[in-house]
């Protein structure tokens, strides 16, 4: 899928380097922030989505999820046509399509054509992450520096998700759930404008393309979401859901054996044989899983249980989305400071702790419960997500480097995918608490002996 990205691709004045760096991570920073909010800006306006298009319960959550299926699905996909396309490139026309397709999904007339539009959105979001990932491993060829950097990447753009409920609540009562797609198109703008001057970054040798490993990548990743998503909130007792998490193992052990023997594999055999890069992709998928999990049910659970509107609902974030306005300019230097692995260590430490107090939470109980844990989430995901990003970029070998992002992000989007099955269907924070400890103690005590043997 990948080769070794050529380390000096950027082709910047020698007096303006630090400022066209800048200008460059905060463009990359803007489209990825732009993928992550929109994963969780429409969750809020689906009762009003509801109420204007007159959908039924059923076909509603998928106007939300047809976005993350796609998404998840192609990401590995994407990576080969970073290569073959330039990253640059590809990163600015997944841009444009996103606006342009954000425009159509706010003049849908129906649901059907809404949730086609939203999967469509899933394609350039999958487009943006691996290409914004390959400039930046080329802008910053040193393995401390790209550390600190693609953790502050991670950290800054996954305040999008926060961003969403609050952003979202704002314009549905300001003028409905259209203007939800209507904030898309300026950032992608903004995002296109700093990025214009990046040279395409292209591998000196393009690999063929491992077309059966593609193919089965997005049927293994495209079913295991759906399916998950579509037993967690339709039931588990149908056809729909088993059988597509019967396609997805059938198309696991087949990838398998395929990958085993290609010759330039999608998911190369000796990148997962390393146990850093496995334990990196089991901290990131549960980290996101706890936080997307619980993210999309305290909004369904504001509004159903505490009877708040839209508008409620997006402020009830605040104590989440306020240490985000600082969090992500302080987490690359943790790293730097730390460490990666100690901060993974500390990031799941803070989800056993988030699903301890809402052990304690009913429906009548105080809101300051919550609020605490919505504080330690936002602590976890703005540490233990971009650190393990970060770890990532310097654990994988530098062939597998976009290879190994890839499978990171699309193992994060299969995380969120079972944190919706999980979680979105369940009524009651005290039982929600108790799965989301025991998720994040489990992943703590798989990382936590080999972490402690590799610390210097």
């Amino acid at each position: 899928m990948t080769s070794p990205l050529p380390q000096s691709p950027v082709t910047i004045p020698d007096r303006s380097v630090g400022r066209r760096r800048l200008i460059t991570f905060l463009g990359i920073s803007a489209g990825n922030f732009l993928v992550l909010l929109d994963t969780s800006i429409l969750n809020i306006a689906l009762p009003d989505v509801q109420r204007d298009l007159q959908v039924g319960g059923a076909l509603l959550p998928w106007a939300s999820v047809a976005y993350t299926v796609v998404f998840a699905g192609v990401l590995l996909a994407s990576g080969a046509v970073s290569d073959r396309f330039g990253a640059s490139r590809l990163y600015r026309y997944s841009l444009i399509a996103f606006a342009v397709i954000s425009l159509l999904c706010a003049a849908a007339p129906n649901i059907g054509l809404l949730i086609g539009g939203r999967a469509l959105l899933g394609i350039a979001a999958a487009g943006m992450v691996p290409s914004s990932l390959a400039l930046l491993v080329a802008m910053y060829p040193e393995p401390a520096v790209r550390a600190k950097m693609i953790g502050t990447w991670a950290a800054v753009t996954s305040s999008g998700l926060l961003a969403g409920p609050l952003l979202g609540g704002v314009l549905v009562t300001l003028g409905g759930w259209r203007l939800v797609f209507l904030v898309n198109p300026p950032i992608a703008v903004l995002s296109l404008v700093l990025v214009l001057g990046v040279a395409n970054v292209v591998p000196p040798t393009i690999r063929p393309l491992d077309r059966p490993g593609v193919t089965l990548s997005i049927v293994l990743l495209g079913c295991l979401t759906f399916g998950l998503i579509d037993g967690g909130t339709n039931g588990w007792v149908r056809a729909t859901p088993l059988i597509s998490l019967a396609l997805s193992a059938a198309a696991l052990v087949a990838l398998v054996q395929v990958e085993r023997r290609a010759e330039h594999p999608v998911l190369p055999p000796a990148l997962l044989a390393r146990a850093q890069v496995r334990l990196d992709i089991i901290a990131a998928t549960a980290a996101t899983l706890v936080f997307y999990g619980m993210l999309f049910m305290l909004t369904l659970w504001y509004q159903r249980e505490r009877g708040f509107s839209a508008l409620d609902t997006g402020l009830a974030f605040v104590p989440m989305t306020l240490p985000m306005c600082v969090l992500p300019m302080v987490t690359g230097r943790l790293i730097a400071t730390f460490g990666a692995r100690r901060l993974i260590i500390f990031g799941l430490t803070c989800d056993v702790f988030a699903g301890l107090l809402l052990t304690g939470v009913g429906v009548h109980s105080s809101l300051l419960w919550i609020v605490v844990a919505e504080i330690a989430l936002v602590l976890a995901s703005t540490t233990a997500i971009p650190a393990a990003t970060a770890d990532m970029s310097v654990a994988a070998p530098k062939e597998y480097a976009a290879s190994a992002q890839g499978a990171l992000n699309a193992s994060r989007q299969a995380g969120a995918a079972l944190g919706v099955a999980v979680l979105g269907p369940l009524t009651s924070l005290r039982t929600a608490g108790v799965i989301l400890a025991a998720l994040a103690l489990v992943a703590v005590t798989l990382s936590l002996p080999v972490r402690r043997q590799q610390q210097p």
